[in-house]
Formats: C-alpha cells, structure tokens, sequence
C-alpha cells in the first residue's frame, strides 16, 4: 500500500484547524486514533471527549492515551444516534469528530442532531467516512455513505459546507459548521 493511502488521523485533525485550547468531541471514538490525534493539537489547555456506545473501548482509550502522557482525554459511554445520548452538555463544542461512524449508523439523521446540539454556534465537524466496500476492506455496498449523500444529509441538518479535506485513498471528508441563521430543516 503506498504511503498515504489510507487514514492518517493526525493529518485529518491538522486539516481540520484543530489547535491549542480546543473542545472536542470524538462521536463513535472506537479504538480512540483520532482521540488521541486530537488530544496532542489541543494540548494541555483544551480536552478530548470519546464517546463510544461500546462501553469495554473507554477503558483502552483512556490507558493509551496516558501511556501517551496524553492527560486531556476524557470518555463517556454515550449512543450518539439518540438525541442527547452523547451524555455530553449542549453548546459546549468546537469541532465534533466523526471517522468511520456514518456507514455503521442506523439513525443518521439522529446523529446529525446530537453532533449539532453539542456544538458552539459555528462550532464545526470534521466528517469522514468510506468511500466504498473495496472488496471487503471496507462496509459492505449497501452501508456506504457516498460523499454527496453525506454533504447533503448535514446541509438538511442546520451545518453549512466548508470544505473538502484528503482522507486518503479509501475514505472521503469534509468539514462542515453549524449554521445558526436557522434551525435544521
């Protein structure tokens, strides 16, 4: 596989302007990369939320991140796809992550909300999810999310389009901001 094919968190969270003092929030954080990614541009004056609906993942987030010397992580067991399941306060976020987390979700529009409510006015998203199944490697067909049908899916959910980021050859992203000139739709 040539160099930069695949995921790189650190250059998604570099993408997306995360920086020293930042609130963030990890939505579907499974084994934390992006956690942990987004801790290091935070620092030590800002924190990391992972939530996770898969409570036994919370634990290994948290022992990697302090065997990093990573102390701003925090972790929540939390279902995202119902509204306030994140366990998080409304309005306390600037920059809501979610890797890998649409193609596996039931209730998208639901997610959206709860992105949403966590999220500052004109707190952003940094959304990122596969591009096909690639023979297996990733989601089966029928649960990939075509970036266009994500685009669309946070536009119909109060966010406004930023932009596009590289998310390697198997994933497309984009970041998007939360549109406080309306309601979502």
């Amino acid at each position: 596989m040539e160099e930069g094919s695949f995921l790189h968190p650190p250059k998604a969270i570099a993408a997306a302007g995360v920086h020293e003092g930042m609130h963030v929030a990890d939505f579907g954080s499974g084994s934390g990369f992006f956690t942990r990614a987004a801790a290091r541009a935070v620092g030590e004056g800002g924190v990391v939320w992972a939530v996770d609906v898969h409570q036994d993942l919370l634990p290994r987030i948290k022992n990697l991140a302090a065997a990093e010397n990573l102390h701003n992580v925090e972790v929540v067991h939390g279902n995202v796809e119902v509204s306030g399941g994140s366990n998080l306060p409304a309005e306390q976020f600037d920059l809501v992550i979610a890797a890998n987390l649409l193609f596996a979700a039931e209730h998208k529009r639901e997610v959206v909300a709860e992105m949403r409510r966590v999220l500052k006015k004109n707190g952003r998203a940094l959304v990122i999810d596969w591009s096909d199944s690639f023979g297996g490697l990733g989601p089966h067909p029928d649960h990939v999310l075509t970036v266009q049908a994500g685009r669309e899916l946070f536009e119909q959910g109060g966010f406004t389009y930023v932009g596009d980021i590289s998310a390697g050859a198997y994933h497309w992203g984009f970041i998007i901001r939360k549109n406080t000139n309306s309601g979502a739709q």
